[in-house]
């Protein structure tokens, strides 16, 4: 398989790789910016995830599954990706705190096996968000 065949092919996934590298990164600059100024790392965690969603939003819209909903279904498109991110936001917090507070894990250890858990989840849901049973 030659490479216009691959990226014809596994387009979208490639682009989610490298938007939820660049989104997983802002993630970890702001949360541990934040542990580096003593704010509690449950907090920093969730500010973390805000900043990358915000992000992720709309790079995931725009370059990953490139929707051009319009004014109503992009409102909708928002709303659920929101939703669905802090469901993950709720694994991402759960997971931190298993590693970090009960089991006594280093922190950046736990940070790590936390973004690969939701980076999964997160494509996941963004495929039902961002996928839409009439462009297929």
């Amino acid at each position: 398989m030659n490479l216009k065949a691959l990226l014809t092919k596994y387009g979208m996934f490639i682009r989610y790789v490298i938007i939820g590298g660049l989104t997983t990164l802002i993630n970890f600059i702001v949360f541990f910016a934040l542990k580096h100024l003593g704010v509690q790392y449950m907090v920093a965690n969730t500010i973390a995830w805000l900043a990358s969603v915000i992000f992720a939003f709309f790079t995931n819209k725009s370059i990953v599954f490139k929707s051009d909903a319009k004014a109503g279904q992009a409102r909708t498109e928002l709303i659920l990706f929101f939703v669905l991110r802090g469901i993950s936001l709720l694994l991402d917090d759960g997971i931190m705190f298993v590693g970090v507070s009960l089991l006594s894990w280093p922190t950046p250890l736990v940070k790590i096996i936390d973004q690969v858990i939701v980076i999964i989840s997160n494509y996941i849901f963004s495929k039902l968000i961002f996928i839409h049973p009439e462009e297929e």
